[in-house]
């Protein structure tokens, strides 16, 4: 049964009284690359909508005198973008501390200014969200040529939104809000704990800046005493390559295995990483299924993948394997070439190579085939040459991103945990099957929250 305190509203009942609060994007015309500069006001494309509430980066921009001219077309904080031509089904909302005072949204997209007097913004963000607001955005859709919402504004304009007490709106969105607040400080995180690795990777085996700072007499920063002490303190010329005194150069094949051989039957069910899950940052896969193994790559847990084919290698896809089971087998595409470090060099070693720029050239540079096909063989890492760290230096950097990565790891399944919480409650939330009494709601994910169905 409806609850009998929500009421049936309109989205044209709901938009701010003001000019343009629900608008389209400019004409094509009007916003084309030749428009765009540096810096300056930020265009709000489909890749800023596919982060769990808006992505605040990866702009093009607009002069602001560009952006005056679209003024209809600006959003500002608390408005609702939606997509209604390309990837259809995308919503966003711009976030109360954007990092830009306004934005103007692409010729794909339309945006909608709420009056805050009747909803809350948040409420209707996730209701848009749900398989409910989904539903009524995308009835009206054509798929011929490309997806597009059918009249655009009208069809918007005349969704019907269930509407619960503004009190309790804002209880359901603190609910939700709170649930993605964790998840993206988990992703920022990670992000920079991420970083910090691959810094790491890059200073101590790339540029020797411990061997550098202690050849000019310093102390190498960030380190004890103790790990100082197992970095040589000169550099000497091998195979024409500086290198730190008493390393090696040799191919990568030498201390790396690329394609190990490793056992699983045809037709056993492993785990299954499909291409399109593999992460262009970071070292954790997306998604991955139990599939009965037919013809790919296998790997263990502990094994580092790289995507060999363009773009996907291009883009970065690459993968820590993280997430099998203890001595469980995984597969996945023949697009994949899989490094294992060969003792006494850390497993995480491989996957930081991997993302390293110097081995990511040198495979681009190496590929070949047609157009649109092109991939780099396996093979070509026989030739791809590696400064060799001491054991006694691979030791201690193994004891720094193991914790890392344990730690990204933690904070990623604790975010898919949050994720299928949030996603199991917001149909339940918005259609008011689940109620919340507005006095039990509390600011913090870590605070008991009380919902009565």
């Amino acid at each position: 049964m409806s609850p009998s305190d929500w009421r049936t509203v309109k989205i044209d009942d709901i938009k701010a009284p003001t000019r343009s609060a629900l608008a389209m994007g400019p004409f094509g015309s009007n916003i084309k690359s030749d428009f765009f500069v540096p810096d300056g006001v930020p265009v709000v494309r489909g890749n800023n909508l596919n982060a769990e509430r808006f992505e605040d980066s990866g702009f093009v921009f607009l002069t602001e005198r560009k952006a005056d001219e679209l003024l209809s077309a600006n959003a500002f904080p608390d408005d609702i973008v939606f997509t209604h031509r390309g990837t259809l089904g995308q919503v966003g909302i711009i976030p109360k501390n954007a990092k830009y005072d306004r934005y103007v949204v692409s010729q794909s997209q339309m945006k909608l200014t709420c009056n805050k007097e009747i909803v809350d913004p948040y409420f209707v963000f996730y209701l848009f969200r749900s398989p409910i607001g989904q539903h009524r955005l995308l009835q009206n859709t054509s798929t011929t040529g490309v997806p597009a919402i059918s009249q655009p504004l009208t069809s918007l304009r005349n969704i019907d939104l269930f509407l619960p007490p503004l009190p309790e709106q804002h209880a359901i969105a603190r609910i939700l809000g709170s649930l993605d607040d964790k998840i993206e400080l988990n992703r920022k995180t990670n992000a920079t704990l991420e970083a910090m690795a691959q810094a790491l990777f890059k200073s101590w085996f790339v540029d020797f800046d411990p061997v550098r700072e202690k050849m000019e007499g310093r102390e190498p920063a960030g380190m004890d005493a103790k790990t100082a002490a197992l970095f040589p303190d000169a550099l000497e010329v091998v195979n024409g390559r500086e290198v730190p005194e008493g390393w090696d150069i040799a191919p990568m094949s030498k201390i790396i295995e690329v394609n190990p051989r490793i056992s699983l039957r045809k037709g056993d069910l492993a785990p299954y990483l499909d291409m399109k899950n593999m992460p262009t940052q970071g070292h954790r896969a997306i998604e991955w299924v139990e599939r009965p193994f037919g013809s790919g790559i296998k790997f263990a847990n502990g094994d580092t993948l790289l995507a060999r084919i363009t773009p996907c290698l291009e883009n970065g896809k690459t993968a820590y394997v993280d997430f099998l089971k203890a001595g469980q087998v995984g597969w996945g595409s023949t697009e994949y070439i899989v490094f294992r470090p060969k003792p006494p060099l850390p497993k995480e070693y491989g996957y930081y190579l991997a993302r390293s720029e110097n081995l990511r050239d040198y495979a681009i540079q190496n590929m070949t085939g047609t157009s649109g096909r092109q991939r780099v063989a396996a093979s070509c890492f026989d030739s791809y040459l590696i400064v060799v760290p001491s054991p006694e230096v691979a030791r201690p950097f193994e004891k720094i991103v193991k914790p890392l990565m344990t730690l990204i790891k933690r904070k990623d399944e604790e975010s898919r945990t949050l994720a299928a919480l949030r996603d199991t409650l917001l149909p339940k939330l918005i259609s008011g099957e689940i109620r919340v009494p507005v006095n039990a709601v509390h600011q913090n994910t870590g605070d008991e929250i009380n919902a009565e169905p």
